[in-house]
């Protein structure tokens, strides 16, 4: 508070918005007679002269600091604000302080206009089902190409992978129409139904017995019987592989229906190796779910599932129709390959017989001589798997698959 000239009152003010006509002041370093109406700018000092009784106004204390004659000659040439000037300048500031200014809402779409876009997005995505009904109905086309049904087989298959997807073809009618392709001239066309076959029915107990009851097994053994391109071959025995596996209903109809004659002869005419080794790889397989499931059902505390799985297994005579079909002394051929892979899988199958086979092997010359053979080369192969460090190799498990049947042929 200031006293001059008999009692002046000093105040420091800012300008607050008015909707009026308002006239600023451009206060300077010397007092000027503030008029009713006038407005000042913020930071200036106003006083009330109690001798005249009219409002005065000057430059505050911080404005005086950088108030220089420079300063004072600008703002002299400056003219004030005028009424249209300063509500054009306050409708501006609003503006920009509104969010839902019309530049903003013309960023934005209405919500109704989105909502009837996602509807319209909806429409345009298949379910799985619907997928495979249209690519069925493709393929049934009288006017599609070889190609084009071939292109359908193949994302067909993609899509059995599923467990849902499997069950859901074959209610489509699916299933017949890959045992009709089957059947089919063109070898291409065989190749992928088998392959899809196989898909499907993998690890899908549902669609295995529908396969079964639909005669898939016996078409797919006949085909096994007779000369075929390897391809086809080799995606047909997949078929039977996933048709069989964990599956002892099938199993037993496989052994019924000649299926191991059927292998065998296969296995006798491959001279390359590649469909000896998923034969065996099938058998070894076989036999080593239904010893699973006997060691299981050592267990007093097994439910009624395990109870009738037991039972199912225990149909199966898979062991004694091996020994008569010939294969104790079929399998040990496989040890003549040259591939690491191959004498595995060999090895393991020759294990897994070793309860019904016992005699044959130890009047097996050949067995026997390629088992000291391969045994001398795994060891050297350790040992260089020794030298750079690496214990518990792969030839360390062969050596023990080799120790491991020769001890249980003595």
């Amino acid at each position: 508070m200031e006293n001059t000239g008999g009692g002046d009152e000093e105040e420091e003010v800012t300008v607050e918005e008015d909707e009026g006509d308002l006239e600023v002041v451009q206060p300077t370093e010397e007092w000027q007679t503030l008029q009713p109406g006038q407005a000042v700018p913020a930071g200036s000092h106003v006083r009330l002269n109690l001798q005249t009784g009219q409002r005065e106004v000057r430059l505050g204390e911080e404005q005086l600091k950088y108030w220089t004659q420079e300063h004072r000659e600008t703002e002299e040439s400056r003219s004030s604000f005028s009424p249209t000037e300063l509500k054009r300048a306050m409708k501006k500031i609003k503006e920009d302080m509104n969010p839902a200014s019309k530049d903003q809402q013309q960023t934005f779409r209405p919500l109704e206009e989105l909502k009837r876009d996602m509807a319209q997005l909806d429409l345009l995505v298949e379910t799985d089902a619907q997928i495979m009904r249209r690519l069925l109905e493709s393929f049934n086309s009288s006017e599609s190409t070889t190609e084009q049904r071939l292109s359908v087989l193949m994302e067909l298959e993609y899509l059995v992978h599923q467990v849902d997807n499997a069950q859901t073809l074959c209610s489509m009618g699916g299933l017949q129409l890959l045992l009709e392709g089957l059947n089919s001239s063109d070898f291409r066309m065989q190749q992928s139904c088998a392959f899809v076959l196989g898909s499907a029915v993998s690890s899908n107990p549902l669609v295995q017995v529908k396969a079964v009851e639909s005669g898939a097994l016996q078409t797919l053994l006949t085909m096994l019987a007779t000369a075929q391109p390897l391809p086809v071959t080799k995606k047909v025995l997949f078929a039977v592989a996933s048709l069989l596996r964990n599956f002892p209903y099938a199993q037993r109809h496989f052994l019924s229906h000649g299926g191991l004659q059927v292998l065998s002869e296969l296995f006798r005419a491959d001279g390359g190796g590649i469909l000896r080794t998923r034969i065996v790889t099938m058998l070894y397989d076989m036999i080593s779910e239904k010893e699973l499931i006997s060691q299981a059902g050592l267990d007093s505390g097994l439910d009624a599932a395990h109870e009738e799985r037991l039972r199912q297994y225990s149909a199966v005579s898979l062991q004694g129709d091996l020994r008569e079909k010939g294969w104790c002394s079929l399998v040990p051929q496989l040890l003549e390959s040259t591939e690491h892979d191959y004498r595995e899988k060999a090895l393991r199958a020759l294990l897994a017989m070793a309860p019904v086979c016992l005699d044959q092997y130890r009047s097996d010359g050949s067995l026997l001589g390629s088992l000291l053979s391969l045994r001398e080369q795994y060891l050297e192969m350790v040992q260089s798997e020794m030298i750079v460090g690496e214990e518990n190799g792969y030839f360390g498990e062969m050596v023990e698959l080799i120790n491991a049947l020769q001890v249980k042929i003595k």
